[in-house]
């Protein structure tokens, strides 16, 4: 497996499945499962270190600290996604705001295929045929937007 997907609570599962969906999109093994910071850390830390995953993508609301609960088990990359609610900045600050030396990287609120793309990018640094896809992916983006830009007119 390439990339772990851990949500918060199941009700993360929606923005999970952006995640997972993009990934597979791209070839990228993926697994996801639910496990708390708070409400089962022992359960967390043990799914970190069996899982083989070369990058973990965390999926949090509220007090969002399972990214940095992750980040702070392992040395592999961790994509945080923070989760919108009710007070949705209380979760974005939550991660990015890690202390030096367990950093988080941080996609926008509810933004699972963000955070598979990063995970994609950061998986190409050692694959060239998933490189290979990424730039597809980019040029498909460009020719979207020029096709939109045609649409419009004048």
């Amino acid at each position: 497996m390439s990339v772990l997907v851990i949500l918060g609570s199941k009700s993360d599962k929606k923005i999970g499945d952006k995640a997972v969906d993009i990934l597979a999109q791209f070839g990228v093994d993926s697994k996801m499962i639910v496990a708390s910071a708070h409400r089962s850390p022992e359960y967390l830390h043990d799914e970190i270190e069996k899982s083989d995953a070369k990058v973990i993508i965390a999926v949090a609301g509220l007090s969002a600290a399972l990214p940095g609960a992750v980040a702070s088990k392992t040395t592999r990359p961790v994509i945080g996604v923070p989760v919108s609610g009710k007070i949705s900045l209380d979760s974005l600050l939550s991660v990015v705001q890690m202390p030096p030396g367990i950093p988080v990287a941080a996609v926008g609120l509810d933004r699972g295929e963000n955070a598979a793309i990063l995970a994609v990018e950061i998986l190409s640094l050692s694959d060239e045929q998933l490189r290979e896809k990424l730039e597809k992916h980019r040029k498909r983006l460009k020719e979207w937007t020029i096709e939109d830009s045609k649409s419009i007119g004048d």
